[in-house]
């Protein structure tokens, strides 16, 4: 595990044949849930994180309060809960996940915001009792975040299970360690189709990696493991 004060990111994903991420058109694949899953908890992960639309069905809906703030909420990280088992993070930077509940399962929820987001925005999430870190003014800087969860919530290895965007810009940034994918039998074909990693750049960010393990599963799955070499 490295030295920094950030925790050891392991970007864990189930794409398709072809790289893609969006499983619509799948059909029915149970072991790659079932094995999902499983093969998630043999990390024993402190938390995991995803972007905003890929954290919506587990957010829920509800009411965000207009014009009862009168005042400026200052601009500081609010940690709610520091004694979770585990934790839930969403990164949402313009504040648009309407929190049903500050957990997710026993899972403690951890939002990433910028600090555009509204003040009632911010007077809801406390109301919520869900903690919030600012990851910047307007756009959020994951190497900064990671360190604020590693020293806020003792955070030590984290689950990167996002949507594309947010596992390229983790790539871009260079803060994944650890890559496991488990390659579903099946060729999506579609074209703009999310991936594994989308970068916003149009030439993206090499990296390369060292295979540490090769894995035969349920369901002609294939489960890969790589480390990051640098």
């Amino acid at each position: 595990m490295q030295k920094t004060k950030r925790p050891y990111v392991i970007c864990h994903m189930g794409p398709s044949i072809d790289g893609r991420i969006v499983t619509t058109n799948w059909g029915s694949l149970p072991s790659l849930t079932a094995e999902y899953e499983r093969t998630a908890q043999t990390f024993a992960a402190d938390a995991w994180i995803i972007g905003r639309v890929s954290m919506e069905p587990y957010a829920g809906k509800t009411r965000v309060p207009r014009g009862k703030v009168k005042h400026r909420i200052p601009r500081t990280d609010f940690i709610a809960d520091t004694e979770a088992e585990s934790y839930a993070i969403a990164i949402d930077p313009s504040g648009k996940l309407t929190w049903q509940s500050n957990a997710i399962d026993s899972e403690h929820v951890i939002t990433i915001v910028s600090q555009r987001v509204s003040n009632e925005y911010l007077a809801f999430l406390r109301s919520q009792g869900v903690s919030y870190l600012f990851g910047g003014r307007a756009n959020i800087d994951l190497k900064n975040v990671l360190e604020k969860l590693a020293k806020a919530f003792g955070i030590r290895k984290l689950l990167l299970e996002g949507g594309g965007k947010i596992n390229g810009s983790f790539l871009t940034a260079d803060l994944i360690d650890e890559l496991s994918v488990l390659i579903a039998p099946v060729a999506d074909g579609g074209i703009g189709t999310a991936t594994l990693f989308d970068a916003t750049s149009t030439r993206g960010p090499s990296r390369h990696f060292r295979l540490i393990s090769v894995e035969r599963l349920k369901g002609d799955l294939v489960w890969l493991r790589y480390r990051v070499r640098r």
